[in-house]
This record gives structure tokens, C-alpha cells and sequence, in this order.
């Protein structure tokens, strides 16, 4: 039988061969947040209401360096930017795959709280798929929550599974309530951080709606032939916007767009990202029990 010393232990060794593997690749941002480097080159991610906090980039690494650095870009609408240092041969880590984590997996928070450096903090994955509203009054989707202690300095580090796989970025912390943190995925910093490198910024479609998952009775999916067992439920819908332009009510469920399946809300804000502006688009809708069709032009998400 395992004694509780040994369990400890196996605790214990997993924590510091993540602080071991990952925690040279955590940097402090201008000493007001945390940032992780995921090139050898210098590139680095954080939070953007970190990058928005100073006007001149520095980051340090664990060893006291300090290299002056640049904002390549941000996207506020789900809290996550990159810089870049001048420097290469850096230590650097790689973002994991998300949607592999469960409920009550543990997860090691690594970040530069308050100036600390490399501060080491653990605990559990509390929920899967939250939201949240950005700064820019979005809702960022699929968060990940976590009772992991951080700190407002926390803010831009990383989350990090026990196999060293870093599985979230470290973004908010509810004021009000205790031990209650939240960190965006792996996958969607994967997606912001390469339309940040190619373009700077991330240019995603307006639809107009507020949008929640919802379920699609087995018989209407049936019946329709739909390969889904849930939409998106049209909740709120700003006046004079795309969707209602286009003839879309609230209590509609959004189906498919454009001829992708729309399943939840992440189906949706992945097809407004890689849509382009402008360009027209046939929304597959479930009013009642009818299916009906309009064509809607996305506009612009500013930020």
C-alpha cells in the first residue's frame, strides 16, 4: 500500500518538475504582470490589459536579466497580446492542448506576483467552459476556472498541467470572491497568437448577437437531418446590427453558418474569426420547430 509520505512526494515531484520545466520560460512584464516566452527568439505572451498598463516593455527573466521589448500586438476581446525581446537561445515553453483537461485535474500557476519571481502555486481545475466578459465587454468563452492561488501580478502567466503542458493564460481574478481564477485556454491562445504574428491584430465579424448553447430536441434534429444535438440560442440582439438586418429574432437557434455546423458559442466565435467581413453568409436557423434561412452580412468587431 502507498503511505501518505509517498503520495505527498508524488505530489511534491510533480509541482517542482513543472516550476523546473516551465518556470526559466516565465518572465516578469515591466513590473506589472507576468508574461511566458514561447520562442527561443523572444516572443513572449501575456495579458493585454498587462501590455496596456505601461507604455515601454521590459521583461525579466528568472535570473535578474532584463531585455527591453516590443508589443507586437493585442487582442483585447480575449485578453491575451505579444511582445517580443530582442534577444535568441532564450528558455521558452510550448502551449498544450486545452481541451484535454477535466474537472479536478491538478494545475500549477507560475507568475511574478508583486514583483516575486517564479512564485509557484497550485490547486485544481474548478469548471471547464466559463465565460467571462473582457475589458473590451465581450464575452470570452471555453475559460478555464482553477482555485490555484494567484495574485494580480499573476496576471499573463501560466497555467500548467502536471506533464508540463501549459494549458491556459492566466487573466482575471473575481475581487469580490474567494479563490475563484480563471485562466484562457491553451487553444485559444494558439489561435490569437498566430493572428497576432501575421497581422497584429485580430480582425473578427459582428454579428449583433449575444448568443448561449442550447439544446435541439432529437426529434427536430432528426427530422432536419442536422448532425447536432445543440445550437447557439439568439439571447440578446443589438438593434440595428447584421443579424437583425438580416431577419434573425431572438429565441432563434443558430444551427450552421455559411455551411459550418454551429454546435455552442465557441463553434461560433472560432467561424467569426476566421470570416471574413463583409462577405455574406446563409444562417441555418431553428425558429420553433421550423428550419428557415437568411443571409447575413457580417460587419466589424471593434475593439
Amino acid at each position: 500500500m502507498i503511505s501518505d509520505g509517498q503520495l505527498l512526494d508524488a505530489y511534491s515531484q510533480a509541482v517542482i518538475s513543472v516550476g523546473d520545466n516551465v518556470g526559466p520560460a516565465v518572465v516578469g512584464v515591466s513590473g506589472v504582470g507576468t508574461g511566458l516566452l514561447i520562442t527561443p527568439d523572444g516572443y513572449a505572451l501575456t495579458n493585454s490589459h498587462v501590455a496596456s498598463a505601461v507604455k515601454a516593455y521590459e521583461l525579466t527573466l528568472r535570473d535578474g536579466t532584463s531585455l527591453k521589448a516590443e508589443l507586437i500586438g493585442k487582442d483585447p476581446h480575449t485578453d491575451l497580446a505579444v511582445l517580443r525581446a530582442s534577444a535568441t537561445g532564450l528558455p521558452h515553453a510550448r502551449l498544450g492542448d486545452s481541451s484535454q483537461l477535466r474537472v479536478g485535474q491538478l494545475v500549477v500557476a507560475i507568475g511574478h506576483p508583486f514583483g516575486f519571481q517564479s512564485t509557484v502555486t497550485t490547486g485544481v481545475v474548478s469548471a471547464l467552459g466559463r465565460t467571462m466578459r473582457a475589458q473590451s465587454g465581450r464575452t470570452i468563452e471555453n475559460i478555464i476556472q482553477t482555485d490555484a492561488a494567484l495574485n494580480p501580478g499573476n496576471s499573463g502567466g501560466p497555467l500548467v498541467d502536471s506533464r508540463g503542458q501549459v494549458v491556459g493564460i492566466n487573466t482575471a481574478i473575481i475581487a469580490s470572491a474567494q479563490g475563484i481564477c480563471f485562466a484562457v485556454p491553451s487553444n485559444t491562445a494558439q489561435r490569437v497568437v498566430s493572428l497576432l504574428l501575421r497581422d497584429g491584430r485580430v480582425i473578427r465579424s459582428y454579428l449583433g448577437i449575444t448568443g448561449e448553447p442550447w439544446p435541439i430536441h432529437r426529434r427536430v434534429s432528426r427530422y432536419y437531418h442536422l448532425d447536432q444535438e445543440s445550437g447557439v440560442r439568439v439571447a440578446q440582439l443589438d438593434p440595428n446590427g447584421p443579424a437583425q438586418k438580416a431577419g434573425i429574432q431572438k429565441e432563434d437557434i443558430v444551427v450552421g453558418l455559411a455551411n459550418h455546423p454551429m454546435k455552442g458559442t465557441e463553434d461560433l466565435q472560432h467561424f467569426l474569426t476566421d470570416w471574413p467581413v463583409g462577405i455574406p453568409a446563409e444562417a441555418q436557423l431553428l425558429r420553433g420547430t421550423d428550419l428557415i434561412k437568411r443571409t447575413i452580412i457580417p460587419g466589424e468587431l471593434k475593439g
